[in-house]
């Protein structure tokens, strides 16, 4: 692992902060209900749209409330690589950029990007922009991780990228020389990051990029990609349900930007207000959010949860008895596992559906998930795209991780109801929550 180079105010090294955990943390359970208003950190979605789109941008921007975490520090490392300018001020919890407009200031440079999905699907069209070499490649999972529905259509659109090993995997090679534009038909149906990396890079292409997307229904994180998109000056065209998408050339317009809570890290939280049957509250996130994974709460609604959603906030109260469900997931699945870890405590099964993709991510999650419920006791039967849960007492026991943060965070929240669970290697949280485990603790 590398530290962060050049970025006054980070220090940082993804090895040695993991390295601060202990290798196993028992979680203790609650002797009552919840009841507590929680502040969770800056979306990792919105802040890595935003960092990129500021570098790309023409002059200096204030990101302000980002999420300090892996992810967002291998795009920090990145860009300081690729010669932008980046000041990170923890203590004032804001990060500038100074943009470049379609420059990107060295050439020849070699990426590393972790585990960091985003930071691995957005970069490759920023970096066709220049006029050099570029190779980006991660962690071994990484070149496991699905990218050639990303190159595919790079290449359509007149970018020069190849594969440096495997055909369809990381590490790519991207030569510079800009992007051409034009029409292209995008697969998104195994991430949704190759249309929004297209997206980002698409204001500096040559002619008005179109992306005519399929695989899915819904696109709720593309949605985020539009909205930071138009904060920064750039009109993204809209038809037929996301299907598809125009840009014209033009320059993004620097800002100063701030990023809301995340509402995949505040669904623990609210998990754990359902489960105890207790109150959480979280603060900046609400009406007119642009993150789907705040459906999450409608979810809980169905549970039996009281949800009260206003601009300002989410509160949910939890029922004595949560109920199963039958739930399509597909377009907010980073809470699929979130759902998981309270499922056993519900009075009857619930079928989560249309998540084959997630079998693609940090992790295969969907068989992860189903191990470690057998682990616990439960019952569980998955499918190729689904998981059937059934309720049964939840045993004692160690629970893995696979090196996946969700996997942590979530199943952490069985543990506030079930005695025995522990989590192994919980260090894996630094990918989007540092402090998870000192946030959940205020629970007691």
């Amino acid at each position: 692992m590398r530290r962060v180079v050049g970025v006054p105010g980070v220090d940082f090294t993804v090895e040695d902060v993991r390295g601060r955990f202990p290798e196993e943390i028992e979680i203790r359970t609650l002797d009552r209900a919840v009841d507590a208003e929680i502040q969770v950190p800056g979306s990792k979605s919105v802040t890595n749209r935003a960092l990129l789109i500021a570098a790309l941008a023409d002059g200096p921007s204030t990101i302000r409330n980002p999420l300090f975490s892996d992810d967002s520090f291998w795009l920090m490392d990145a860009l300081v690589r690729l010669g932008f300018e980046v000041h990170a001020d923890r203590e004032a919890d804001e990060i500038q950029i100074i943009g470049q407009g379609s420059i990107i200031p060295r050439n020849n440079v070699d990426i590393f990007v972790g585990n960091a999905g985003t930071v691995a699907r957005f970069l490759p069209p920023a970096l066709a922009l220049g006029e050099g070499t570029y190779q980006v490649d991660g962690v071994p999972r990484m070149r496991e991780r699905p990218v050639a529905d990303l190159v595919d259509a790079m290449r359509e659109l007149g970018a020069s990228v190849d594969y440096a090993d495997e055909e369809g995997k990381f590490p790519l090679v991207v030569k510079g020389g800009g992007i051409q534009g034009g029409t292209v038909r995008v697969r998104g149906g195994k991430s949704s990051q190759f249309v929004s990396g297209l997206l980002i890079a698409a204001p500096y292409a040559k002619e008005t990029v179109t992306l005519e997307i399929e695989g899915r229904d819904d696109w709720p994180y593309v949605g985020i990609t539009v909205e930071v998109m138009r904060e920064f000056g750039m009109e993204v065209e809209i038809g037929e349900r996301f299907r598809r998408l125009a840009v014209e050339p033009g320059p993004y317009a620097a800002r100063e930007y701030e990023v809301e809570p995340d509402a995949s890290a505040a669904s623990y939280f609210l998990a754990a207000a359902a489960v105890t049957g207790g109150r959480v509250r979280t603060p900046g996130l609400g009406v007119g959010s642009s993150q789907g994974d705040l459906r999450f709460v409608e979810v809980l609604r169905e549970m039996g949860c009281e949800v009260e959603m206003t601009a300002q906030f989410v509160e949910v109260r939890g029922p004595e008895q949560l109920r199963g469900v039958d739930v399509d997931m597909g377009a907010f699945s980073d809470t699929m596992i979130t759902l998981s870890a309270i499922a056993p405590f519900a009075d009857s099964p619930t079928t989560i559906r249309n998540v084959g993709h997630t079998r693609h991510q940090e992790t295969d999650r969907i068989a992860a998930v189903a191990t470690e419920l057998k682990r616990l006791g439960v019952g569980v039967e998955q499918t190729s795209d689904s998981l059937r849960i059934t309720p049964d007492p939840v045993s004692p026991a160690a629970v893995r991780t696979y090196g996946d943060h969700r996997m942590a965070m979530a199943f952490a929240i069985t543990g506030l109801m079930a005695p025995g669970i522990r989590i192994q290697e919980p260090g894996c949280v630094t990918k989007t929550f540092p402090d998870y485990f000192r946030r959940l603790d205020t629970l007691r």
